[in-house]
């Protein structure tokens, strides 16, 4: 019994001394903490949105918008645009049919609303309860279009956070959310479902022209 002890105890020693000691390798806290960007904030944001699965789509004028707006209603066949924001209402005049009222918005089949910052890096859409538009238009409709300037798009995340704290002081908004994406979800069986908590489809037009 003693024997076989030592013989482990040998192999033990004899894999440890082959092995050599562990060293502690030190992080380089110096080095950058994300991968670098292309320098077009619009074009990397474009990229990792439809990455996963969103679309990106640049306009230069506000008529522009409209005619966009008007454009993937007619696509999508879903005539039920909801929106609620006084800003957007005025862009789509004389373009495009939108409700607003509670009536309407059960049968809605797309929610417009605007954001608060674009996420480069993550390809994402920063958004809070402090908007006109509220919670639900973020994930209630089918189809979900935000409408955005060239000039909320920030490099990444933290910086857009930073940008909220400037924005809001001692009074951010009770929800703060990041939208990377249409909803998705891959529990049941790992099949993945798309629109199962939250819009289908994710489509986020640009504009050069502030509004």
């Amino acid at each position: 019994m003693e024997s076989a002890r030592n013989n482990i105890l040998a192999k033990l020693k004899a894999a440890q001394e082959k092995r050599g000691e562990i060293g502690e390798n030190t992080p380089d806290f110096t080095s950058p903490i994300y991968l670098s960007l292309n320098p077009s904030l619009s074009e990397e944001f474009k990229t990792n949105l439809e990455l996963i699965g969103g679309q990106v789509i640049f306009c230069t004028t506000k008529a522009d918008i409209a005619q966009q707006v008007k454009l993937i209603g007619e696509q999508k066949e879903q005539t039920k645009i909801f929106c609620t924001d006084p800003i957007l209402l005025k862009m789509m005049e004389g373009t495009i049919k939108i409700d607003s009222t509670e009536d309407d918005f059960l049968g809605l089949s797309i929610g417009m609303t605007r954001c608060e910052f674009l996420v480069a890096h993550l390809g994402s859409v920063l958004i809070s309860s402090a908007q006109i538009s509220g919670r639900r238009l973020n994930v209630f409709p089918e189809t979900h279009i935000v409408i955005a300037q060239k000039s909320q798009i920030v490099d990444y995340l933290d910086n857009a956070l930073e940008k909220m704290q400037e924005k809001y002081k001692n009074k951010l908004p009770s929800l703060i959310s990041n939208i990377t994406g249409p909803s998705r979800t891959a529990d049941i069986e790992k099949t993945l479902v798309m629109g199962m908590h939250g819009p289908k489809s994710l489509i986020v037009i640009i504009a050069e022209e502030t509004f």
